[in-house]
Parts: C-alpha cells; structure tokens; sequence
C-alpha cells in the first residue's frame, strides 16, 4: 500500500515548500492545483488566478467537490511507489475520497500561517496566478474557504505552524516523514 502524507492550507501557507522537502529526499508529489491548471490549458484560457478559480470551481460543480482528488487517484496509482505526497488538498470530500482509496495510509497535514506572511511569500514567489495586493488574496481566501477548505484543515490528523524561518519548516517537514 502507498503510504501518503497530503497538504491542506490556506494559500501561500507553505503547502509547497512541504512538498519540495518531499521532493528533495527523492519522494513524488502530486500537486492538486497541477489538476486545475491541465484543465485550464485543455479550456484554452489563460492561467491567471480568475482563470484557475473558476475552472476549479467549475470542476467541482460539475463533477462533485471531490472531483480534483478524483483526478489524483489514478496518477498516485500509477507511481507504484510506497510513499507519496500531495500537495493541495481543499475540502473535506476531498479527504474522504483519499480516505476511501488509501485508508490508514493517508494522513493529512495543515500547514498554518498568518494572512501577513502569506501576502509576502506571495509578493516574493511571482506566479502567473498569484495576487498583487493583500485584499486579492483574502478573495483567493475567501473562494477556497468557500470549496470547505477550513473543514479541511479542522480534520487534519496533524498541524504544522508555518510562522518561523524556512528552516524551522523543513525540519518540521522532515520529521513528519521519518
């Protein structure tokens, strides 16, 4: 069975950071938000934030709340390796959908940040879908609460606060995976 530890957080929480100290001791991750982004190249559309929020909100009209980790599923299958992370969980459909595929060998992780810290990791990462100012990001907030993330992040078997140096996260990190 494929053991996975899965990231839910506000944005710019560090929910990527996580994954890339995953990344860096050789284990995959799938991102969620990569789901959407496919989705929004297969539509034509430009990846903005509006763009990539729509289509994600869309997705899971569609196709069910849990519909993005629906979409996960056959790509963590794939791997065939015994240890996986995922990166973006957002709603409480979505772990249960994961909680039904993986049972006891998916274990959830919140990573906890303030609004301030976030809006500078935002301002400092420059991403095609990212905010230019603090209220953008509290409507980017606003939109993922909507889809259940803080049910999500309620549930979590384990919470990291993100709130210190980068180094005092990874180590963070780095513990939950040994």
């Amino acid at each position: 069975m494929t053991k996975i530890l899965a990231f839910v957080g506000m944005p710019a929480s560090g929910k990527s950071e996580a994954a890339s100290v995953l990344r860096q001791k050789g284990i995959t991750v799938i991102n969620m938000g990569d789901v959407i982004r496919e989705e929004v190249v297969c539509r034509g559309l430009e990846p903005t934030d509006a763009n990539t929020g729509g289509v994600g909100t869309d997705l899971r009209e569609k196709e069910g709340r849990d519909a993005v980790a629906k979409r996960c599923i056959p790509k963590i299958q794939a791997t065939n390796e015994d240890f996986i992370g995922i990166d973006g969980v957002r709603s409480v459909p979505e772990v249960e959908r994961f909680k039904e595929a993986f049972g006891s060998d998916f274990t959830l992780v919140s990573v906890d940040s303030p609004l301030e810290i976030r809006f500078n990791r935002v301002l400092a990462r420059k991403r095609s879908d990212d905010m230019k100012d603090i209220s953008e990001l509290k409507v980017r907030d606003d939109r993922e609460l909507g889809w259940g993330m803080g049910e999500a992040m309620e549930i979590a078997d384990v919470v990291v606060e993100n709130n210190g140096t980068l180094d005092d996260f990874r180590d963070k990190i780095m513990a939950l995976v040994k």
